[in-house]
């Protein structure tokens, strides 16, 4: 039978009725409008869940029953900040309200790392342990080592650890903490390692510079011994860590592996691809699978692009930007620092500033510290550096980092300028940023205006400092092996070779009409005592390996962890000459193709 009494009146009179004595009443029931929102168990505004938690409370509504507890507690942690929702949570979290595991799982996801540790204890106390997925929902935000630890404690407790994806999730937040040990120990406990699990570990030696150790898993997957095998984010991570080293017959032996098992038509693939080619000086074979790539996308385009840049091919770098404008793809942040560091590269200093006009006013797109950088470069490496100087500290919308310091130090090194040098030092100092490197700048900045006693200063107060600088090594890759060598090198087990090979090539250079430049050794030697220091650099001792091992056909191909010196840069030019050898030689900041006694720099670098 229908109330005769209208609905606010009949609420009315509901309220005021006398209610059944404690024992007795029965769990009430929220209204149907909060029903409705506990059910749909869609996030809902902060201010939307806090009205809808006063009106439970002031309906007297909680303790709810259980079903309606699950979806309320769900609710709270989807709808309010980590910490609020914590809150909410251990105020009604009751032995008679604890959720499924299934909703413990829900709750687990919505909340942060510190608030999801502790809704686990929480519900553990309360005698909820979840399951081996609990534990993998934390773990995946995990950031911080001791949380790793304890959480890889609750999974050897549990009995887990044979749960596949728990123990990569285990894995992943070792590698995110920097304890790649940790996760290889984790990943040789798993009794059966899927391919993620081997993506894992191999992102893991990446981001630990092991790229060796990420090399050989490769082999590895591929062997008898691995149910699983290489998928497509498995060639993307190898041709990542062969960009880092430079391996390029491994990187193409991850391509023709990729080719065959049906990944080669993937863009990130071919992506990866042509920035692995570039960063090898292979130009050419990158501009291939670049052309054959049907739908380009913008990180194609910039790849492209600053594979060019890198190369020092300014002039293709610039056509292949005028050619993504016409093709309708619009440049992004990094096809723009691409452009820029092609200009600068090549001493392109009008164009430079065209892009950068470009960028700003055509493009909308606000300069970042690396566009920035670009530009000081662009003039440092044309002299203007006290203009460049001024744009830093004056003209720049956003703070100088260390990198656009070091970038001007460069330059003053290049040019003598002694006075900005140290005025630039200064800075480095200020941002607590400086490094050995900094100072070996420095030091050729005084060398190269002869001033012995400045180059001692600094040699002392580094060594009382105990900065250490870095010692240059030089590789070469040989069938998919790595030969590292330093500086006056004894370790490689064909030495004598070697320095006999280097002897030789040193006589037929100096008929040439080679001779050491003594400015780019830094201590204050006679003449011969600089030449005897400069003759077994790490370069020349590759180049010595490369001329004894590889066919006449075959580029030599070097990567330098520094900046190639003045006299390993002559050398190089006139090796390539007198052996009508291509030597292609990565620095730490482009590449130099040695051909016919030239460089593609042009002696600008």
């Amino acid at each position: 039978m229908t109330s005769p009494l209208p609905p606010s009146r009949r609420a009315t009179a509901m309220a005021l009725a006398p209610r059944p004595s404690r024992a007795l009443r029965p769990v009430p029931s929220p209204s149907a409008a909060a029903a409705a929102l506990l059910a749909s168990a869609s996030p809902l505004p902060a201010s939307r869940f806090l009205q809808l938690h006063a009106h439970l409370l002031r309906t007297g509504a909680t303790p709810l029953a259980p079903a309606a507890a699950s979806a309320f507690l769900s609710l709270a942690a989807a709808s309010l900040p980590s910490s609020r929702a914590l809150a909410v949570l251990r105020h009604h979290l009751t032995p008679a309200s604890v959720p499924s595991t299934f909703s413990c799982n829900s709750i687990l996801r919505s909340l942060s790392e510190p608030g999801a540790l502790s809704f686990l204890r929480r519900m553990r106390g309360l005698g909820r342990r979840g399951n081996a997925f609990s534990l993998a929902i934390i773990l995946k935000p995990c950031c911080t080592l001791a949380h790793a630890r304890q959480l890889h404690a609750n999974v050897v407790t549990d009995g887990h650890l044979r749960d596949a994806l728990l123990a990569t999730s285990l894995m992943r937040s070792y590698a995110t903490c920097g304890a790649g040990d940790s996760a290889h120990k984790v990943f040789d406990e798993m009794l059966v390692k899927d391919a993620v699990a081997w993506n894992v570990l191999i992102t893991c030696y990446a981001r630990d510079k092991r790229t060796k150790d990420t090399l050989r898993l490769f082999d590895e997957m591929k062997g008898g011994e691995s149910e699983a095998r290489p998928d497509e984010v498995t060639c993307i991570l190898l041709l990542q860590a062969c960009t880092s080293l430079g391996a390029l017959d491994f990187g193409e032996k991850v391509w023709e592996y990729a080719v065959e098992h049906g990944y080669g038509g993937e863009l990130k693939v071919r992506n990866s691809l042509i920035t692995m080619f570039t960063r090898c000086g292979c130009v050419e074979k990158a501009y291939q699978v670049f052309c054959e790539t049907p739908r380009k996308s913008v990180v194609t385009w910039s790849a492209m692009i600053s594979g060019f840049a890198a190369n020092g091919f300014g002039e293709d770098a610039i056509s292949a930007f005028e050619e993504m404008n016409k093709s309708g793809v619009a440049p992004d942040a990094q096809t723009f620092t691409g452009v820029l560091s092609a200009c600068s590269h090549s001493g392109l200093v009008d164009e430079g500033f065209r892009f950068f006009d470009m960028m700003r006013c055509e493009y909308q797109m606000m300069p970042n510290v690396r566009h920035y950088g670009c530009i000081v470069d662009l003039m440092g490496r044309a002299g203007l550096l006290d203009e460049a100087y001024q744009l830093v500290v004056k003209e720049m919308k956003v703070a100088p980092d260390a990198t656009i310091w070091r970038t001007l130090l460069g330059a003053c090194r290049v040019h003598g300028h002694v006075d900005l040098g140290e005025k630039v030092i200064g800075h480095l100092i200020e941002l607590k940023a400086q490094q050995a490197g900094d100072y070996v700048l420095l030091l050729n900045t005084y060398a190269t205006v002869g001033d012995w006693v400045k180059v001692a200063e600094v040699r002392k107060l580094m060594k009382e400092n105990g900065i250490q600088t870095t010692p240059g090594c030089t590789t070469v890759e040989l069938n998919g092996e790595l030969h590292e060598f330093i500086a006056d090198d004894d370790s490689h087990p064909r030495k004598a070779e070697i320095y006999g090979k280097l002897d030789e090539i040193n006589r037929h250079l100096r008929i040439a009409g080679y001779v050491p430049n003594v400015s780019s050794e830094l201590h204050d030697l006679d003449s011969e005592g600089k030449e005897c220091a400069l003759t077994y650099h790490s370069e020349k001792l590759a180049i010595a390996f490369a001329l004894l091992v590889m066919p006449q056909r075959r580029p030599i191909r070097l990567a330098k962890n520094l900046r190639v010196c003045v006299d390993c840069h002559n050398f190089t030019k006139v090796f390539s000459g007198v052996y009508n050898r291509l030597v292609i030689v990565r620095d730490r900041t482009r590449f130099h193709h040695f051909e016919g006694g030239q460089c593609s720099c042009n002696d600008y670098w």
